[in-house]
């Protein structure tokens, strides 16, 4: 059994940066460091620190799929960063701490299953790949995943987007005033998995008082229905008073009291860039209150910035917890309906914006359904502009719990279009081995 209840990995990635000045820089992680040896924490016996490690390439090949190769387009700083995940769900799985809290950067939640390049500062996403990493090396079944961060985390929608065994919520600032300008109550998952992608957009201006409005009065029902058999938190903290890249109203104390409520095993930092005013507090009270401590007592040094919630954004709260809770426990019938409908087969197109490198993608994605299991999927996908020139590839997705029958039927979908000669590359992606075939 655990002794300690909370354990730490920090990688700052001193040698990665995006630019000279970025928001994204290693500062993010030394200030808290700073403020947790100043109030003394890694001494206290709740609380054990541990060193990331390396991932390995077929840890990100359970989730991702890199056109030409996902060794082309990474760095050793996003294998340590992945790394550090594995090593605090290694942590809890092993019951050496009930809970865990990976500090790390380059963060994860905008990047997709297909990676051209970076978009959103993330070219890997680093809680996917832990949660396939539980699933693979302790045969974790039900996941949550709650993601904290003010962006919608596209990238994480879009990878457990046909997996209804993963429960992704995020709230975050309504994408019509904020980047990636995604993530609105009806992309709710595809046919087989509807119901199990939450998107909660907020008012710009939603504080403290809106935040818990939702999560007492929504995501904690659904935390209780779902019955997950671990919960994750993709711990963002942007949408603090203080961020420069946001306009939300949510302190330090805020977060801290959700964490608490949440009672999340695994905690991956994400977003904030309130590098010396929020980061270091917040970061603070997430420790505290995951490691059963008391947070009471930890406040931003400077509060001159809140301001007073909006009316408005409580009723925004409350039409999200009728709509979205309408769609989610709603999900069993609509599943039936939309399967039925769609008779066996669903596409859908996307357009795909690399805002770090200008790389411009179009993804076609096709879901076929299966009466044994979840089915398996196929992508085209096409970008210009990347590090390579332009590219074009067909991947066919053979999923953890595809049958036989599935899995021989993705192989020959693979064969059929290297026949057809349209692609530069194709590729099957082996979710269970973390094995990308070229066909």
């Amino acid at each position: 059994m655990a002794k300690d209840n909370l354990g730490l990995v920090f990688f700052p990635a001193f040698d990665w940066m995006l630019s000279p000045g970025h928001p994204e820089r290693q500062e993010r992680l030394l200030y808290t460091r700073d403020q947790l040896e100043e109030e003394g924490l890694f001494d206290c016996e709740e609380i054990r620190e541990y060193r990331p490690r390396l991932a390995q390439i077929n840890d990100l090949q359970r989730v991702h799929i890199g056109v030409p190769k996902i060794e082309k387009l990474i760095t050793p700083a996003h294998l340590t960063s992945a790394g550090g995940c594995l090593v605090a769900a290694d942590a809890v799985m092993r019951r050496e701490v009930k809970r865990a809290f990976a500090l790390v950067r380059p963060p994860g939640h905008h990047a997709m299953r297909v990676v051209h390049g970076i978009r959103g500062f993330c070219t890997v996403n680093i809680e996917a790949i832990m949660v396939e990493y539980l699933r693979s090396r302790y045969q974790v079944g039900r996941v949550a995943v709650i993601d904290t961060d003010v962006h919608h985390g596209d990238g994480s929608s879009e990878i457990f987007y046909n997996d209804p065994h993963t429960l992704y919520i995020s709230f975050h600032q309504d994408g019509r005033t904020l980047y990636p300008g995604t993530g609105f109550p009806n992309e709710a998952g595809t046919p087989g998995a509807w119901g199990t992608n939450i998107n909660l957009p907020l008012l710009p201006g939603t504080g403290d008082e809106g935040l818990h409005r939702l999560y007492d009065g929504l995501i904690s029902h659904i935390l209780e229905d779902f019955k997950p058999d671990i919960i994750i938190n993709s711990a963002g903290q942007d949408n603090h008073f203080s961020d420069p890249l946001a306009n939300m109203q949510v302190t330090a104390q805020g977060y801290a009291r959700l964490a608490d409520k949440l009672q999340a095993d695994i905690a991956v930092l994400e977003g904030g860039y309130s590098v010396e005013s929020a980061l270091p507090y917040v970061n603070t009270g997430i420790i505290l209150a995951m490691a059963d401590m008391d947070y009471s007592r930890v406040v931003e040094p400077d509060l001159s910035g809140l301001r007073p919630q909006d009316p408005r954004c409580n009723k925004r709260v409350d039409e999200l917890i009728r709509e979205v809770g309408d769609i989610y426990f709603n999900r069993e019938k609509t599943q039936k309906e939309m399967l039925a409908k769609c008779r066996g087969v669903f596409s859908r197109n996307k357009s795909i914006y690399y805002d770090e490198e200008g790389i411009r993608e179009t993804q076609r994605e096709t879901v076929h359904y299966c009466p044994h299991c979840d089915g398996y999927f196929t992508i085209s996908t096409a970008a210009d502009n990347t590090r390579f020139g332009d590219q074009n590839a067909f991947i066919s997705v053979i999923p953890r719990h595809a049958c036989p029958h599935c899995q021989a039927a993705a192989k020959d979908e693979a064969l059929h279009a290297k026949r057809m000669q349209r692609y530069q590359y194709v590729l099957i992606q082996h979710v269970i081995d973390g094995y990308i075939e070229e066909v």
